[in-house]
């Protein structure tokens, strides 16, 4: 009996690299409602619950009433709707990654 072709798999999807082609703009992946961000300067985050990864670099989340979270690469943070926040990169090529509730 003849073998059967099996269909090649799809290539990996490096996310550092999809978030790096517009920096400082929220890139949201195929599919998903998950974005990925390459940092270039404090920006504001979304109000919505969910899980913010830091999948390279460092940055600094800035919450609301003065509380901070340091996030180094492969650390995550959980938000809540109410969290009013903004990230600061501290290192270079700093990619955080947004997973809103309901996309984990």
């Amino acid at each position: 009996m003849p073998s059967r072709a099996r269909p090649e798999a799809p290539p990996p999807l490096n996310l550092a690299r999809l978030a790096a082609g517009a920096p400082g703009a929220w890139v949201v992946l195929p599919g998903a409602e998950v974005r990925v961000l390459a940092m270039d300067g404090k920006q504001a985050g979304p109000s919505e619950s969910g899980w913010l990864v830091c999948l390279t670099g460092e940055a600094l989340i800035d919450l609301s009433e003065g509380d901070f979270v340091r996030l180094r690469a492969s650390e995550a943070h959980r938000l809540t709707p109410a969290d009013d926040w903004e990230a600061l990169p501290v290192k270079a090529g700093t990619v955080l990654m947004l997973v809103p509730d309901g996309q984990q």
